[in-house]
């Protein structure tokens, strides 16, 4: 059952300055995920796409890529998963399957509305959501994009989970001020639209005293970073029954830059039906650096046949 509340997202621009409309759905896991929307199934008849963020991300850092691809002529839909953004945020349930069920029982919830069998973009942790999506539940889409992601095993890189932990622990932002927030990541990041950098800040709740601190608290962090350290994503390659579009950056740094086109190459050996898309150089957050080529890149996937 899809909540009462339905609201504008503020700040974000949509289709012809409109803002995009941002619900709640209830999935049938107990929680609910909030969604935003940009185009219109009736009016956009291309195959609809439900876009999935990383580790501490949100919806709205989809937003360029979303309007490239409404542009494009798809419908599309972005997803806070629980613990993040806008969505419920329970204490517990943060492992691979528990997020999994829900975004399974969000593509039961939409598929009358327009969103039936659609592809499922997953950036980063997203990326190893959906190949897990495309394991447990091939029914109810037509392909999966994995974008910087869907590759991860973080016990190739830590043998067990205390050093995991202590290596990727976030750091505190909590208390920082919104402005300089904002100026970090426009330093950052100085070649990302401002969809980008708008959809980065919205990673976190802006208080009334000018500071910001993380939707995704620290405890809940650590419990979905434990999830994605026990994820086998190789483990499912053979079976997955859906085509699978790897989306890679290459670029330099991070803890998988060294072994990232191994993993890929080895995906590449396993998935039934693969193919791979580098962007290079690329942030990890390729799609909101890049947001029209990556949404031309799955167009032209959606458009040659490759999900049929």
């Amino acid at each position: 059952m899809t909540s009462m509340l339905k609201r504008s997202v503020n700040g974000m621009n949509g289709m012809n300055g409109e803002l995009p409309m941002s619900e709640l759905i209830a999935t049938g896991t107990g929680v609910r995920l909030r969604v935003v929307k940009w185009g219109d199934p009736v009016t956009q008849s291309g195959k609809p796409i439900v876009l999935v963020h990383g580790l501490a991300s949100n919806a709205m850092l989809w937003e360029g890529a979303a309007l490239a691809l409404v542009q494009l002529g798809h419908p599309v839909m972005a997803v806070d998963l629980r613990g993040h953004g806008l969505s419920d945020k329970p204490e517990d349930g943060y492992d691979m399957s528990s997020v999994t069920e829900d975004l399974a029982g969000l593509l039961t919830a939409i598929a009358p509305r327009g969103y039936a069998m659609p592809v499922v973009c997953g950036q980063s942790w997203g990326g190893n959501v959906v190949i897990e999506l495309a394991h447990k539940f091939p029914q109810l889409i037509c392909g999966v994009v994995p974008v910087d992601g869907g590759f991860l095993e973080l016990q190739n890189n830590f043998a067990d989970w205390e050093t995991c932990a202590v290596a990727l622990r976030p750091p505190n932002l909590i208390g920082t001020p919104a402005k300089q927030m904002r100026a970090y990541m426009q330093s950052a990041h100085a070649d990302w639209p401002q969809t980008g950098i708008d959809g980065a800040m919205a990673n976190m709740e802006h208080l009334s005293d000018g500071t910001v601190k993380p939707w995704l608290t620290l405890e809940r962090h650590m419990l979905v970073l434990r999830g994605l350290w026990e994820h086998r994503p190789t483990h499912l390659y053979n079976d997955l029954k859906v085509p699978v579009l790897f989306v890679p950056a290459e670029g330099p740094g991070g803890v998988f830059a060294e072994t990232k086109r191994s993993a890929i190459e080895h995906a590449v050996q396993l998935v039934p039906n693969v193919r791979v898309e580098w962007f290079s150089p690329a942030d990890h957050d390729l799609h909101a650096q890049h947001p029209s080529r990556f949404a031309e890149v799955v167009h032209a996937a959606i458009t040659d046949g490759f999900f049929s």
